[in-house]
């Protein structure tokens, strides 16, 4: 798996406006700043890009404003995902433009958000995480390598049937 940053995902009202939002249930935040995070999934049996393949793959991934020198990555990470075993509509409409740009060799192009949360003392996270994600399409990690995770493929499981009319609640707890 391939990692590449990218730009603000935020622009510089709509994240001090998070903030706000986030400081007024845990006020030990100080600071929060957020990036798009590309994840690349190359085609089996290729193990990475060649120099070409990476221009025009950094050339793609590089939009919107640009990140400034100021802005720092410390602080703990946040990474928001589409949920494992989904594939979202920004990943097909990117796969599909890095292939018709000749990047045969990738297999699935994904993109997250890396919130960094700054904060003093510590603070329980739990609290503020609906502000940073759909916890129905998304899910969040808590380290870039946990980001593998987009790309496992299971095996789909036989289907089931559960007579709830005759047997209730009980059939669906069994």
């Amino acid at each position: 798996m391939l990692h590449l940053r990218g730009a603000p995902a935020l622009s510089g009202s709509r994240s001090s406006a998070l903030l706000r939002k986030i400081q007024a249930i845990a006020p030990a935040v100080t600071g929060l700043s957020a990036h798009f995070e590309h994840f690349v999934q190359l085609r089996e049996g290729t193990d990475r890009l060649d120099k070409n393949g990476l221009e025009v793959l950094q050339q793609l991934l590089t939009y919107g404003p640009r990140a400034s020198d100021a802005e720092a990555s410390e602080g703990r990470l946040l990474l928001v995902v589409p949920r494992p075993g989904t594939i979202s509509p920004w990943s097909s409409k990117a796969t599909d433009i890095a292939r018709i740009c000749g990047l045969d060799s990738l297999a699935r192009v994904e993109r997250g958000i890396g919130y960094r949360v700054e904060f003093t003392g510590s603070v329980d996270i739990t609290p503020i995480l609906h502000l940073l994600h759909d916890r129905m399409t998304q899910t969040v990690l808590h380290e870039l390598k946990e980001a593998s995770a987009l790309f496992v493929r299971s095996q789909p499981q036989p289907l089931k049937t559960i007579d709830v009319l005759k047997r209730g609640h009980d059939a669906l707890r069994e």
